[in-house]
């Protein structure tokens, strides 16, 4: 029994050595975190300080903006031509290249002809027999008439001989469209451009044979270009054909305005959007591909803005001196974007309220290490 009760008074004093050992360094530990010291002024009032004469003071604002929402698109062309060919034929010339500008009626391609020309001229050949022949049959005719008022020959020889006149008019009308025809395709030889236009792809060299329907030649109108992009259903039933909208070219940073020239009267499966179309001035430099942006206008918003000079950030915070009785007071504030009048704030601020904006980045510099010293010091005290 003694030796029991001696063992399990050991035990206590191991339970109660160790409870206080913990206690201890639980303490020692709060102690060197500074769970002791206060972190702020006893009073909890924000640090105060007079407004600085360097700077200028504010006033936030609430403005009224126009809301757009972007479609993506991409420049095409409202003209895009392919230049084929009509004929079997060899390739003889080609005088354009990709990237070169045509005029109207430029020679582009120049087809072997030979066999084209070698029919023309046999319709032309068949054109002087047959001009020759109803000649003749005329001759003939007027003999005819003569020979049948003096009852020399019978009505059916008169007859044959008128219907001889109408056979060789009509024959010679056959030969002149032949003649139109062989000249026609003699035509199909030279491929000229049918417009001012860019050649933005060639198909064909010299010496190669074409089939008729073959693309030779691509080319588009640079200085009638279209934006085409996909907007989504509600948007798109609410454009009318000559609505102007406003676009927009990443590329070269440049906004401008254009005109809706159609909305395609079909909806994408997939995205449930429209493809409209809409043109304007072409600015310099812009081709066939480039991305775009056509922005849609909603309805207007209200934001508050401050200057953007009076914001300041320091470490993870976002914070602006506020003039309140007039003192500066320090206030965290929550920021969007930035745009031309300012830089949006989301909270923090309302609008009416007065902001201080430092004269220089260094001058709001000395202020805050004054202000944070002298925060500094009073929480010391």
């Amino acid at each position: 029994m003694k030796r029991l009760s001696g063992q399990r008074v050991r035990q206590v004093v191991i339970a109660v050595v160790a409870i206080i050992g913990s206690l201890g360094i639980g303490l020692l530990l709060a102690l060197l975190a500074g769970v002791f010291h206060p972190k702020v002024t006893g009073d909890g009032v924000a640090v105060r300080r007079e407004v600085p004469t360097s700077g200028e003071v504010v006033t936030a604002l609430r403005i009224r903006r126009p809301r757009f929402e972007s479609a993506v698109g991409a420049i095409e062309p409202i003209h895009k031509s392919s230049v084929a060919a009509k004929i079997l034929a060899k390739v003889l010339e080609v005088n354009a290249t990709a990237g070169q500008r045509v005029d109207a009626g430029d020679v582009l391609v120049r087809l072997d002809d030979q066999d084209l020309q070698s029919r023309l001229r046999q319709a032309e050949a068949q054109s002087d027999a047959a001009t020759a022949e109803a000649k003749q049959a005329r001759a003939d005719f007027g003999r005819a008439q003569r020979l049948l008022e003096e009852n020399a020959i019978s009505q059916s020889e008169y007859e044959t001989a008128a219907t001889a006149v109408q056979t060789r008019d009509a024959e010679l009308q056959r030969v002149a469209r032949a003649i139109d025809e062989s000249k026609v395709m003699l035509d199909y030889a030279t491929l000229r451009a049918p417009y001012n236009g860019v050649v933005v792809d060639k198909q064909v060299q010299q010496g190669d044979t074409v089939i008729p329907g073959q693309t030779l030649l691509t080319l588009y109108d640079p200085d009638h270009m279209q934006l085409v992009a996909n907007v989504r259903e509600s948007l798109a039933n609410k454009l009318q054909i000559g609505q102007v909208v406003a676009a927009k070219l990443e590329s070269m940073d440049e906004q401008c305005s254009a005109t809706v020239r159609e909305v395609v009267p079909q909806a994408d499966l997939g995205s449930r959007s429209f493809q409209v179309k809409v043109s304007g001035p072409c600015p310099p430099g812009i081709y066939s591909g480039m991305f775009g942006r056509i922005l849609l206008p909603l309805e207007d918003e209200e934001l508050t803005v401050i200057p953007v000079a009076a914001v300041r950030q320091i470490g993870q915070l976002t914070v602006v001196e506020v003039v309140e009785l007039g003192e500066l007071v320090r206030r965290n504030v929550q920021l969007g974007r930035t745009i031309d009048e300012g830089a949006e704030v989301l909270a923090g601020i309302q609008p009416g309220e007065q902001v201080w904006v430092p004269a220089t980045v260094d001058a709001a510099t000395a202020e805050a290490t004054s202000a944070e010293a002298t925060s500094a010091a009073g929480a010391a005290r």
